[in-house]
C-alpha cells in the first residue's frame, strides 16, 4: 500500500460502476443467477490477481490505498479507458498515473472533421514525439504539404532540421529550432517516451550537427513568443498567433491551431487558399 490523498468512498463507487457496466459473457464467465448486472467482485479480484477480499474492502471504502501496480492492474480487469485510468488514479491516489506512452497515431474521423472546420485557419495534430499524424487543407498550403511526405518521415523535428524549406520559410531558424528541441524534450519525458524517440535522436543528430549541439544542450529554454512569422515562396510574408490544446480523450496527442495575427494576416491567408487549387493542380 502507499500513502493517499485520494477520495476512498468514491473510489470505492466507481469501482462499483464501472464493475456493473461488464458483460460476464464476453470475459468467459456465467451470466446465469447474477442478482445485478456486471461483474461480480470476486471476478474483478481474480482478473485482477489480487484478494478478493482486498477488493471488496476497496469497494467499501476501507481498504487502504493500493498501489499503483495494484491500480494498474484493476484499470486492466475493468477494462477502462485512458481517461477511465486517469480518473481510478485520481480517486485511489489522489495524482493522476505517471505517463505510459502508446504509440497510437490514428486518429478518429471526428477529429479530422474538428481540423476540417478551422480553415482558413492551419491546425495540425501531432503526438508527444512531434509526429504529425492529421492537418487541414490551409496547414497543406501555409506551412507544410505532409500529404506529399511519407508517413514514417512526418515529423516537426526531422522537418525543422532536414528539410532546407524550412529555413527558408522561418524568419529566425535558430531560435526556433532551439525552441523546438527545447519543448519536444520537455514533451517526451512527460509522455515517457524517451525509447521510442531514441532511433529520431540518433538519426538528427548523425544527420545534422545543429541538432546534436541543440539536443546535447539541456538547458530548459524560455517561452517562445507566442507568433509565428512565416514566409511563403509563393504568398509571402505571414503572421500566426498559435495556440496548443490537448485533445479530449487523447493525452498523447496536441491540437496546433495557427490564427492569424492581425486582418491583413487573415485577408492574405484567404486569398492564399482561394489560389491555391491552381497552383495545387499545376
Amino acid at each position: 500500500m502507499s500513502d493517499s490523498s485520494g477520495n476512498p468512498r468514491q473510489f470505492g463507487d466507481y469501482l462499483k460502476d464501472r464493475r456493473s457496466k461488464l458483460d460476464p459473457a464476453a470475459f468467459g464467465f456465467s451470466s446465469k443467477r447474477r442478482r445485478t448486472p456486471g461483474l461480480r467482485r470476486e471476478e474483478v479480484a481474480q482478473r485482477a490477481n489480487i484478494s478478493p477480499a482486498w477488493y471488496t474492502w476497496l469497494e467499501q471504502g476501507r481498504g487502504g490505498a493500493p498501489s499503483v501496480d495494484v491500480l494498474d492492474r484493476i484499470a486492466n480487469a475493468l477494462m477502462l479507458t485512458s481517461v477511465e485510468r486517469e480518473h481510478l488514479f485520481l480517486l485511489g491516489l489522489g495524482h493522476p498515473p505517471e505517463a505510459h506512452y502508446q504509440n497510437d497515431e490514428g486518429v478518429t474521423p471526428r477529429l479530422q472533421h474538428v481540423l476540417d472546420a478551422m480553415n482558413p485557419c492551419p491546425a495540425l495534430i501531432r503526438t508527444a514525439t512531434w509526429s504529425v499524424v492529421a492537418w487541414n487543407r490551409a496547414a497543406t498550403v501555409l506551412l507544410v504539404d505532409y500529404g506529399a511526405v511519407p508517413p514514417a518521415q512526418r515529423n516537426v523535428l526531422r522537418h525543422m532540421f532536414l528539410d532546407p524549406r524550412a529555413r527558408t520559410l522561418q524568419y529566425d531558424w535558430e531560435s526556433v529550432a532551439r525552441f523546438v528541441v527545447g519543448a519536444f524534450r520537455v514533451d517526451v519525458v512527460r509522455a515517457g517516451a524517451t525509447a521510442a524517440v531514441s532511433d529520431l535522436v540518433d538519426e538528427l543528430c548523425r544527420e545534422s550537427p545543429e541538432f546534436e549541439a541543440m539536443w546535447r544542450d539541456t538547458a530548459i529554454p524560455t517561452r517562445h513568443e507566442a507568433v509565428k512569422r512565416i514566409r511563403h515562396p509563393v504568398f509571402g510574408p505571414f503572421s500566426f498567433e498559435y495556440s496548443g490544446f490537448a485533445v479530449d480523450g487523447r493525452p498523447d496527442l496536441t491540437l496546433v491551431v495557427y490564427n492569424p495575427a492581425t486582418p491583413a494576416d487573415a485577408a492574405k491567408i484567404s486569398a492564399a487558399l482561394n489560389n491555391a487549387p491552381a497552383l495545387e493542380s499545376a
